[in-house]
């Protein structure tokens, strides 16, 4: 009698309507709760995103939660972006890697994107943009610019190692016999600085210093930065990173211009790697990077496979995706000019352009 009764419960559980609606202030323990026991969810889903895009960027957020009955089968985190020059958007998420639906049912990926596209319209934006690693509108429009890559760490430092491809462990070496040392920083001072001055080297307005505090801030110990010294003290490579469970992300990253002359960068992978391996952290995600750039290069060199991602769009005003990165050639004129601009102007001015891009 029990298991028939069981049985009866679990039909009904499955077979009530889904319902979509926005997650209210006080559910955000809630939300986090959902996000960390959700296979498909990343640290993009984690609430906190919500207010670093409120406080930081402006955005005006849009955080979707669906149900079946009293259970979270699902959620959608939307950010809406207004621009004067890339027009009006909403996106899941804007400076995310990924995005779009994490879900345990099925159901609730349809249910979140008919309710997205029923608030697009309604916000009257010219376009949704959903950030997935797998297919899942194959009537919309996509975009194939980026790649991730994601590997497998072993569980002795050693292997992980040896599994590094022989030229670029022998710049990791190069790094180790030069006497380079990582630390990890408590405040972004060092990171930030040579971030700005990267950013500035290739020509890009750069997120402002608030931006990384405030990801600090909310999510505490889940965001690390670790920098690189040379013998001297001086911080010459630096990166910040996200942890997610059993995972590490470097995310943003900067360094001085001696760096590659030192194997600094290389050094820094590494030294995040294998401080990952000895927490016990199983996975190493390299983030994304746009096909034909050096980024993706140097990190194929590493013997990471790069996997595409998949940003889907609902068109409502407009005639194709847009392009707003800096491969588009109408933006070459403008990475020359901003190379020009003194650092100071430059670190003032960027915060003000990119919150638009993401």
């Amino acid at each position: 009698m029990n298991a028939g009764v069981d049985e009866i419960l679990l039909g009904a559980r499955t077979t009530r309507p889904i319902a979509v609606r926005p997650v209210s202030p006080d559910e955000s323990v809630r939300w986090d709760e959902f996000v960390s026991h959700c296979a498909e969810a990343t640290f993009f889903h984690r609430i906190g995103w919500k207010r670093v895009l409120q406080e930081c960027f402006g955005h005006r957020t849009h955080y979707l939660l669906a149900e079946r009955g009293s259970n979270i089968v699902g959620v959608l985190p939307l950010a809406e972006v207004k621009s004067l020059f890339f027009g009006h958007s909403l996106v899941s998420l804007p400076f995310c890697a990924y995005g779009g639906v994490a879900a345990t049912d099925p159901g609730a990926i349809t249910a979140l994107h008919r309710s997205a596209r029923e608030l697009g319209k309604r916000l009257g934006v010219a376009h949704l943009e959903l950030r997935d690693r797998t297919r899942r509108e194959p009537e919309w429009p996509q975009q194939g610019l980026y790649v991730t890559f994601r590997k497998e760490l072993l569980p002795d430092v050693e292997a992980n190692l040896a599994a590094i491809p022989r030229k670029q462990r022998a710049v990791v070496r190069k790094g180790i016999n030069n006497g380079l040392t990582s630390h990890i920083d408590s405040s972004v001072d060092r990171f930030f600085r040579l971030y700005a001055d990267n950013m500035h080297r290739h020509g890009t307005p750069p997120l402002s210093r608030r931006y990384f505090e405030t990801l600090q801030n909310t999510f505490g110990h889940d965001v690390e930065v670790l920098t690189i010294t040379d013998p001297g003290g001086k911080a010459v490579s630096s990166v910040l990173s996200f942890y997610f469970r059993d995972e590490v992300l470097p995310y943003y990253a900067g360094d001085d211009v001696v760096a590659r002359d030192l194997g600094a960068n290389d050094f820094k992978y590494w030294e995040l790697m294998r401080r990952a391996c000895e927490r016990g952290i199983r996975t190493f995600d390299y983030g994304r990077s746009k096909q034909g750039t050096g980024p993706f290069d140097f990190k194929k060199n590493w013997g990471f496979e790069p996997a595409p991602l998949v940003y889907e769009y609902c068109l409502y005003r407009r005639d194709r995706i847009p392009e707003n990165n800096p491969l588009n050639p109408k933006y070459r004129a403008l990475i020359a000019l901003w190379r020009r601009l003194p650092i100071p102007v430059a670190n003032f001015l960027g915060p003000h352009l990119v919150k638009s891009l993401g």
